[in-house]
């Protein structure tokens, strides 16, 4: 089986492709024969209810410095595909939403991965609060008073955007950090929207797992363990990756969001697990494949394009 693919993600020259998880998917793609295809989303375009890219045939190698060509822009109506895969990183903004209404024009009969509609019903810190019963204590709320409140009761706090990302302006307040108004002026003026105050985890310490389900199953773990004079424990901010495995509580939490997951179309889903709290359920760029296969783990990209084929097959 040959597949027409289109990417959509970020410039492909400024990917870090040591890590980069839509690298690895690509890398794995053309190795199976697939034909591929790049754009950016400020190339997409809508016109008489048809959606256009301006695409480039994308051949790539894993090689730093030297890991892509790219041949001549064209404009294609991307229904011509088999599949898309949605992988550009947030944030998860107007500009992001705007492209899950243009490519849900053209999914399922392109297969666009993931499901734009639920990736666009589904930011990472919101959906995971419909699984309350998994996530330490969190406040969603920009009121003054509904914070104080949650801060009197629950002592030491993380405060973070809602839309944020890779760990931007994330903040641990002790119970008697006199920091607490300053950041809430800051926060307030930053950040139109709500944001996510939470009770802090001292385990963090140990590590933040990212746990990779692929079509709702689990496929893969990574352990990321924070640098010593930060709170923060993904890599792009200095967290090491370390090999583990699925506690006990770890797959109860695979289990019980596996088929809300499959049933949305979320086929390429990363949670994050801090001491057996569920903290987000990332859907729209998940990463963490590449540090997977590097540690010993399973070729988490072999099993997503194993489940896309399967797809099409049907």
């Amino acid at each position: 089986m040959s597949l027409k693919i289109a990417v959509q993600m970020d410039p492909v020259q400024r990917i870090n492709i040591k890590g980069d998880s839509t690298f690895a998917l690509l890398l794995e793609a053309q190795k199976r024969g697939h034909q591929l295809t790049y754009y950016t989303p400020d190339r997409l375009a809508l016109l008489n209810g048809q959606v256009f890219a301006h695409v480039e045939s994308l051949s790539v190698r894993d090689k730093p410095g030297d890991h892509f060509t790219l041949d001549k822009a064209r404009r294609v109506a991307l229904a011509e595909f088999d599949v898309v895969l949605l992988r550009q990183d947030p944030p998860f903004d107007l500009a992001y939403v705007t492209t899950t209404h243009l490519l849900e024009r053209i999914h399922p009969k392109t297969l666009v991965v993931n499901d734009p509609a639920h990736v666009r019903n589904a930011p990472e810190k919101v959906f995971v609060t419909e699984f309350a019963d998994l996530m330490p204590p969190t406040l969603i709320s920009r009121d003054l008073a509904e914070i104080k409140a949650f801060r009197a009761e629950h002592g030491d706090i993380v405060m973070k955007p809602l839309y944020g990302k890779g760990g931007e302006a994330v903040f641990r307040l002790e119970r008697e950090d006199l920091n607490f108004g300053s950041l809430y002026d800051l926060f307030a003026s930053t950040f139109r929207e709500q944001w996510v105050v939470q009770k802090f985890l001292p385990n963090i310490k140990h590590g933040d797992k990212r746990i990779i389900l692929v079509d709702g199953e689990y496929a893969g773990a990574v352990n990321r363990i924070p640098a010593p004079d930060d709170l923060r424990s993904n890599m792009v901010r200095g967290g090491a990756p370390a090999a583990t495995e699925l506690t006990n509580r770890e797959a109860e939490i695979c289990k019980r969001i596996g088929s809300p997951l499959r049933e949305r179309g979320l086929l390429f889903v990363g949670i994050d697990v801090i001491d057996g709290y569920l903290t987000e359920i990332n859907v729209t760029s998940p990463t963490g494949i590449r540090a997977i296969k590097n540690l010993g783990g399973p070729d988490v990209a072999a099993l997503i394009w194993d489940k896309i084929e399967a797809k099409r097959r049907t």
